[in-house]
């Protein structure tokens, strides 16, 4: 019996290469990707960031709504129509020095 050395051929070659090339490509694919792992961390941190853009949004609604029903027929604010007209007209009584 005569040893042969034993040869992978080229089949065999071309076969694990592509196995490699396809799980390389497919790992980047995951990690990288449209919809990989990054891209999810990155639209995680933008809604955040868009839920506190949201948050702030609403309480400055709310402040206006409350400024404008102040100032409304129904219920009117001496007060802030005084401030209002100071801080819009310029207005000003004789008897008060303005210091900026």
């Amino acid at each position: 019996m005569t040893n042969t050395p034993s040869r992978i051929s080229l089949g065999g070659i071309f076969y694990l290469v592509l196995v490699f090339t396809l799980g390389g490509y497919f790992t980047f694919a995951a990690v990288q990707g449209d919809y990989g792992v990054l891209r999810r961390v990155q639209i995680n941190a933008e809604a955040d960031a868009l839920r506190v853009d949201r948050d702030r949004l609403a309480q400055e609604l709310t402040q206006l709504t409350n400024l404008t029903r102040r100032l409304s027929d129904d219920f009117l604010d001496i007060d802030l129509l005084d401030q209002q007209a100071r801080d819009v007209l310029g207005y000003m009584r004789a008897d008060e020095i303005v210091i900026r």
